[in-house]
């Protein structure tokens, strides 16, 4: 079930957005607790009407495939700030196209909203029980979010991320910074050019070298993944059909959860 917060203030930022909340059919039966997943471009996430270009990451049927094999959870969809989305989804500026104040929506994210989502659900507050997720700018906002604010965000995906963007200086960022402990996805379409299939790729031999282990799982048949001994902290995918749309992260959504929180 889908609530949505109504121009929900940003003090960091100066400015509203509706923030979408998805609930697990379980949450009205009981008194359990559910781990939270933040997803940027909460405007995709279910409704055609207002998603870009008409096409959705169809999560309702993603989280209803998920709670049949016991994994529910409160997706948190946090819309864009519309003409301000490319500035709030940098974390460091580009040449060409500016942005660069992506610390000050994680500051919204992490002082503001989750307080305010902790408080009306029952939540997961810890950081292993808290994931953060986006494709393009938000997988860049996403990737940075994880190093950024390592005892709030314990799992992290970035779905087709927009290294290029500031240069790739969240490259360099990452190699400086500490690495937190915790579990990463990563991934890219093939067709998206061979640019992001490059950096797509960069970015996860850097995270090995960071000493994040990569995931291998056998599939049953009809079933859900399998994690062999030993499985690692990162999983790194590339889509042979993908392109950069919400189709494409659609389709991956669901063993990108899987893997974060399971």
């Amino acid at each position: 079930m889908k609530r949505t917060l109504r121009g929900v203030w940003s003090p960091q930022r100066r400015n509203r957005r509706d923030v979408d909340i998805y609930l697990p059919e379980s949450y009205w039966s009981g008194t359990r607790r559910y781990p939270v997943v933040y997803m940027q471009d909460g405007q995709n996430l279910s409704d055609p009407s207002i998603a870009f270009g008409g096409r959705t990451w169809d999560l309702a049927s993603t989280i209803e495939r998920l709670a049949a094999r016991g994994l529910e959870l409160i997706v948190v969809g946090v819309h864009h700030g519309g003409e301000a989305r490319l500035a709030e989804y940098s974390p460091f500026p580009d040449r060409r196209h500016g942005g660069g104040q992506g610390d000050a929506y994680l500051e919204f994210l992490v002082e503001t909203l989750k307080p305010r989502i902790d408080r009306m659900y029952r939540t997961r507050t810890a950081r292993d029980e808290t994931a953060i997720v986006g494709s393009s700018m938000g997988g860049l906002i996403s990737l940075y979010a994880f190093f950024k604010h390592p005892g709030v965000f314990g799992r992290a995906a970035a779905m087709s991320p927009s290294i290029w963007f500031g240069q790739g200086r969240l490259l360099e960022y990452i190699e400086s910074a500490r690495a937190p402990r915790g579990r990463l996805y990563v991934d890219v379409g093939v067709h998206e050019g061979a640019g992001t299939v490059r950096d797509a790729r960069r970015l996860a031999r850097l995270l090995v070298r960071k000493g994040y282990r990569k995931d291998r799982r056998t599939k049953p048949r009809g079933g859900s993944d399998v994690r062999r001994r030993g499985a690692g902290t990162l999983r790194y995918v590339e889509d042979p059909i993908g392109r950069h749309e919400e189709p494409a992260w659609a389709g991956r959504l669901e063993s990108a959860l899987d893997f974060l929180l399971d």
